[in-house]
């Protein structure tokens, strides 16, 4: 029997749900990878049946990523109801280091079989053993056993974590009182309001929190209802999809052959791929800058703090922008890209890069003029390379969204 996850005061409650945020962030940027490396068409090397097949399998991909970006809302909803701040940090990747338990690993892969048995054990029910695939089983954490300072426990499954999460919110409202424990804004949370999903709730009390937690169980994995429409549900039915066909085409492969990687070695990655080509490097380095705007976007919107409902509805806005008209095209892009004269036939992949930063801006108006600015440089960045010689056709079209951007934060930018 696996040990349970302990918590006994707010500060290991907030660690848990930081490292809950961590995990769901990561395993989106997961889904996002294997979606953006998706062939595209049949002059990839796939017939029109296999290529209708990958098609239907970016669909469920992206519909999973857009429901873990659900989840990272409703954690950040939980963080904000017990007097906590939104949280978006998380370590590169590869993830090889002990930021998370021993049976948690996350690398950013193209979707083979390999890719799908991992995304399917990370998704697993509580009650069904499945072995991560070889290579991504590490040896196992040691906890100090004080519990004045909060540090990473053990957890089996993701269901786990929750579970742990949910009994020391109960813990903590028999014991302080439920008013106690829920002590932050119903008013500075995202809701359906502002990003469409129907349950992304406000977490106000303990039924609240309680629905947050089993939305984010049944989705994922469905340990509490029928796991066959959850993420482990839909990536069984593409793993036997893809067995059936590369059955019958041993050579058939969805994916580009695109590596993860980075234009320089960040400081907490212990290993990493490196792009030796320029046009690659610098398209690389506009999506992780845009990737960074993202991130202070939707810290900013969680903050709420001196923020209007308009500039609210405007920051939703810009963050489902980002992601549709800039984020995608350009991950995309780069695993058509070579990575360089040292990886002969193989392409880049976005790394999802996060710098030595904070990604909160806590005051409104230098949060707009800081956004405004940022916006500004992404898109002259972009028009110049979209000019350079032999530049891909795309960047013209990232230019110009990244200036429908700058339009969105121009005025709030100026207000006072």
């Amino acid at each position: 029997m696996e040990n349970p996850v302990v918590i006994r005061n707010r500060e290991q409650l907030i660690f848990m749900l930081s490292e809950a945020a961590t995990l769901e962030h990561m395993v989106m940027c997961q889904y996002l990878y294997a979606s953006f490396a998706l062939k595209r068409n049949t002059s990839e090397g796939v017939s029109e049946d296999q290529l209708a097949a990958v098609r239907r399998w970016d669909k469920v991909i992206t519909e999973v990523a857009e429901q873990e970006m659900l989840h990272l809302s409703l954690v950040n909803n939980l963080l904000i109801s017990i007097g906590a701040a939104p949280y978006f940090g998380r370590p590169n990747f590869p993830l090889q280091s002990r930021y998370f338990p021993s049976r948690v690993r996350l690398v950013l892969m193209p979707l083979d079989e390999v890719a799908l048995r991992h995304f399917l054990y990370l998704e697993r029910p509580e009650t069904m053993a499945i072995e991560d695939v070889p290579g991504f089983v590490r040896e196992g954490m040691q906890a100090s056993g004080g519990e004045i300072v909060p540090e990473s426990q053990e957890f089996a499954t993701i269901g786990q974590l929750y579970r742990g999460v949910e009994e020391g919110i109960n813990f903590l409202a028999e014991n302080y009182g439920e008013k106690e424990v829920f002590i932050g804004s119903q008013e500075s949370q995202a809701t359906a309001e502002h990003f469409g999903w129907k349950k992304l709730i406000a977490v106000k009390d303990l039924a609240s929190a309680k629905a947050a937690i089993d939305t984010i169980v049944t989705e994922g994995e469905g340990a509490r209802g029928d796991w066959r429409d959850a993420h482990f549900g839909k990536f069984v039915q593409i793993l036997n999809e893809f067995l059936e066909i590369k059955k019958a085409d041993p050579q058939f492969s969805p994916s580009r052959p695109a590596l993860a990687a980075f234009t320089r070695l960040p400081g907490d990655a212990e290993i990493a791929e490196l792009i030796d080509d320029e046009m690659t490097a610098k398209v690389s380095d506009l999506f992780n800058a845009s990737y960074e705007v993202l991130l202070q976007v939707l810290s900013r919107f969680f903050l709420q703090v001196e923020t209007s409902h308009e500039e609210l509805s405007k920051l939703s806005g810009a963050s489902i922008r980002l992601m549709v008209t800039v984020i995608k095209p350009l991950g995309t892009l780069l695993t058509t890209m070579p990575i360089g004269p040292h990886r002969p036939g193989l392409t880049a992949g976005p790394s999802f890069e996060m710098f030595r930063m904070s990604y909160l801006l806590p005051r409104s108006q230098a949060a707009w003029i800081v956004l405004h600015e940022r916006a500004l440089e992404l898109t002259g960045f972009c028009s110049e390379l979209a000019r350079a010689p032999n530049a891909p056709k795309m960047l013209l079209a990232v230019e110009k969204a990244l200036g429908n951007v700058v339009k969105m934060f121009e005025q709030s930018s100026t207000q006072t």
